[in-house]
């Protein structure tokens, strides 16, 4: 499972053989959260987030859905060199606040 971001302890990854549509997961601790886009012609238009394990704090998610909103497109690169590409994804850590 690839790692592509690490965002204040959040930790977003890919899972190697995963499906459409095109999606994330997100943990933090013990807890997990599914991300996904849903895209028409190039553009997202709705993302939806999904508790998949354990309680999301309220304080990260909102952390999460913020840094999602900038990072989207950055995502969608690194699911296409993964998915596509088989480009192996270099975990990009950061440290500033968005």
């Amino acid at each position: 499972m690839p790692k592509i971001y690490e965002y204040f302890g959040i930790v977003l990854q890919f899972h190697s053989n995963d499906h459409e549509p095109i999606h994330f997961h997100a943990k933090y601790g013990n807890s997990k959260v599914k991300v996904s886009f849903f895209i028409e012609d190039g553009i997202i238009f709705r993302t939806t987030y999904k508790e998949e394990f354990g309680k999301f704090p309220p304080a990260k998610l909102k952390e999460l859905k913020k840094f999602v909103s900038i990072y989207k497109y950055n995502i969608l690169d690194a699911w296409y060199n993964w998915f596509i590409l088989r480009k192996k994804p270099v975990c990009v850590r950061i440290d500033k606040k968005v």
